[in-house]
């Protein structure tokens, strides 16, 4: 066990959500796989709250499209 706590962000606002849960739920699980303690984070608007709360050591980005591809998510994570 690598002790590491991983946040997947996945899902999210855009047309590419279905995509997004899918990417990130695969993800996650070979995360878990490779020993990793996981937290799948289904995005809203409430994520910075979330992660705030959460403290993970690493944030791994599924999110596809706007908000995940843009750098918005990005500014988000480096404000926490």
């Amino acid at each position: 066990m690598t002790g590491k706590h991983v946040a997947v962000l996945m899902g999210g606002f855009s047309s590419e959500r279905p995509v997004s849960l899918s990417s990130g739920a695969s993800c996650a699980a070979t995360l878990e796989e490779c020993g990793y303690r996981v937290t799948r984070i289904d995005v809203d608007r409430n994520v910075a709250t979330v992660l705030a709360e959460l403290k993970p050591d690493v944030v791994f980005n599924a999110l596809h499209g706007p908000f995940g591809e843009d750098g918005a998510i990005q500014g988000v994570l480096e404000y926490l």
